[in-house]
């Protein structure tokens, strides 16, 4: 900030094992959301190692972190982040196109995707046709298209109702008990008791870790 250094993340030390569900917790400006982009390769680290299933990633170029995201790595955002023009199906598809998977392939793969998460009669609808659980669902599907190792997920049920939320957190639980790594920022306590460990940050800092 100026020219005062400012320390988003400070002398972290994290592993996150295979088939794990991690909840990130803590105040705002914690630096939860910071290390999420790290783990996504979003953002890279000013210093220290990160790996990756045991790949160091911090020094890959950029074309090289985008193959890895594409491949390994699913998100679900709290704004959902899905393009307005597109119908629900043609957002799913998107990490297969920008993968070189054929129109008709990514299509068929993305209606899958839907019908895994309850919205198969929906996929020719547009987000703002959807309601915002409806929406929510089609980003994890998004998230879930490409097969990737890893769901990265930053406060996945905080524009949710009561109800549209726990049917999302129970998607994260069928997808943990199928095998998949997640790694979540949320500040909702119900997300954060089912997950398998709570990291908790502050001032950029794990604090707790259990």
């Amino acid at each position: 900030m100026g020219e005062r250094p400012l320390l988003a993340l400070d002398r972290v030390d994290l592993q996150v094992r295979q088939g794990e569900w991690v909840a990130l917790i803590g105040p705002s400006g914690s630096g939860k959301s910071t290390l999420l982009a790290i783990l996504g390769l979003l953002d890279r680290p000013s210093s220290g190692s990160y790996l990756l299933d045991g790949q160091p990633v911090e020094k890959l170029d950029d074309l090289a972190l985008a193959r890895v995201r594409n491949r390994r790595l699913g998100f679900v955002f709290q704004a959902f982040n899905l393009l307005p023009g597109l119908r629900a199906d043609e957002n799913v598809a998107l990490p297969l196109r920008y993968a070189g998977v054929s129109r008709p392939e990514r299509l068929a793969r993305a209606r899958a995707a839907l019908e895994r998460v309850g919205l198969g009669d929906r996929a020719n609808h547009k987000p703002g046709e959807l309601s915002g659980g409806q929406c929510q669902r089609v980003a994890v599907a998004r998230a879930l298209v490409s097969d990737p190792a890893v769901i990265l997920a930053d406060e996945p049920t905080g524009n949710l109702d009561s109800s549209s939320g726990a049917a999302v957190l129970e998607l994260f639980r069928e997808l943990h008990r199928a095998g998949r790594t997640i790694v979540m920022v949320t500040h909702d306590p119900d997300i954060a008791r089912s997950a398998d460990r709570r990291v908790a940050l502050a001032d950029g800092r794990v604090v707790s870790d259990g």
